[in-house]
């Protein structure tokens, strides 16, 4: 049987941080997946937003995680050369009855410690995009734009030039914790294996829940269902509208349906929200994008640029975000799990990684090592 030190499960974006700060802390790992390469399902399908630290509640792991993420990752892209953009977001008001909101929105920013943000006029705002329609906005200049791909390929270099290693088509199957510390870990795919390791990170995302209901040894009581929620993006043909972000007021289960731009400058709209049943079988997910849905994203952003031409949606992609909260409960924070919470030893579980997850990933990445070693 082989030995690692540490196993980590799950090649997005947190497990590539996670991985990256073991190595860097001196441990051996070892990264599975099951999918073909990194960042294939949640890392992927995304709005490539580097996120200020607006929305979230005061001392939450979002809001700290988000804040000191996104400093950090500033500064690793421009270190490491990958593509991006600090090009800044308004937040608007389309009516009087959303100006309680923004204000709202402008004071929990200034909790959370994001000092640059500043509620603007409709004259400022329209200087700073003649396009936009609003009664007032909300101007955090801190949001960006990045190449999660690059980004994570940049991890994953770092990862290995201190020695981690990747193997891919490799499932989590099970795992037990041994009487005299650490784990079995059974791995399927083209090769099954057991593997040893004193450390296992689950950051698995979507499967986060059901890799933990198959460690034997972890109580279930500390595992929260993952409920797999589907948002849909339409690309804009044509040229682009705004050089910012444009986001509405954010709505009960997302931020709405807002405006991006790649760095090649494509515009596109999304996500919407669809809550999918619990995340409890092993079917494929359908990441299909109905272009039915075209009409309902119009309504939607004619709120806040009214000249949106007729027929300029098109269906772009859709991505699946973990939540670990039912629709009709409020948001949950991140939630991540070491010895200190469910008192197993080496184990660290993350749970509902969602927005801002890239944005904090870097700080996510420090905290695992942190927990390993509590």
């Amino acid at each position: 049987m082989d030995e690692v030190d540490a196993l980590v499960v799950g090649a997005g974006v947190i497990g590539l941080a996670s991985a990256r700060a073991l190595a860097r802390a001196g441990r051996e790992v070892v990264v599975i997946d099951a999918a073909e390469g990194i960042g294939t399902v949640t890392s992927s399908r995304n709005s490539e937003v580097i996120h200020a630290g607006l929305y979230y509640p005061q001392g939450s792991l979002k809001a700290r995680w988000c804040l000191e993420g996104r400093e950090r990752l500033y500064a690793y892209c421009a270190e490491h050369g990958v593509a991006h953009r600090r090009c800044g977001k308004l937040v608007v008001a389309t009516s009087d009855g959303e100006r309680p909101a923004l204000q709202a929105l402008h004071a929990k920013a200034m909790a959370n410690g994001v000092a640059d943000v500043s509620v603007i006029d409709i004259g400022q705002a329209r200087r700073m995009e003649p396009a936009v329609h609003a009664v007032a906005a909300l101007h955090s200049p801190s949001t960006g734009i990045i190449d999660s791909h690059g980004y994570m390929l940049a991890l994953q270099g770092d990862a290995e030039d201190r020695g981690a290693m990747f193997a891919f088509h490799a499932p989590f199957v099970a795992a037990r914790v041994r009487a005299g510390g650490g784990f079995v870990v059974e791995v399927g795919g083209t090769e099954p294996m057991r593997l040893r390791a004193q450390v296992l990170v689950n950051s698995a995302g979507l499967d986060a829940s059901r890799v933990a209901w198959r460690i034997e040894g972890l109580d279930a009581c500390h595992v929260p269902t993952t409920r797999p929620c589907k948002g849909h993006y339409f690309a804009l043909t044509g040229r682009a509208p705004f050089s910012r972000l444009v986001y509405p007021i954010p709505a009960k289960d997302g931020l709405g349906i807002h405006y991006t731009l790649d760095l090649a400058g494509q515009g596109r709209f999304g996500p919407d929200v669809l809550w999918l049943p619990d995340a409890a079988t092993d079917a494929p997910l359908d990441y299909a994008v109905d272009a039915a849905l075209a009409e309902t994203f119009a309504r939607d952003i004619r709120r806040y640029w009214p000249a949106l031409p007729e027929g300029a949606l098109q269906p772009a992609y859709s991505g699946m975000r973990p939540k670990i909260h039912a629709p009709s409960e409020p948001a949950a924070d991140f939630m991540l799990q070491g010895p200190a919470q469910h008192g197993v030893a080496g184990l660290v579980n993350l749970f509902g990684i969602e927005s801002p997850g890239l944005t904090a990933s870097l700080a996510i990445g420090d905290a695992v090592v942190a927990a390993v070693h509590d």
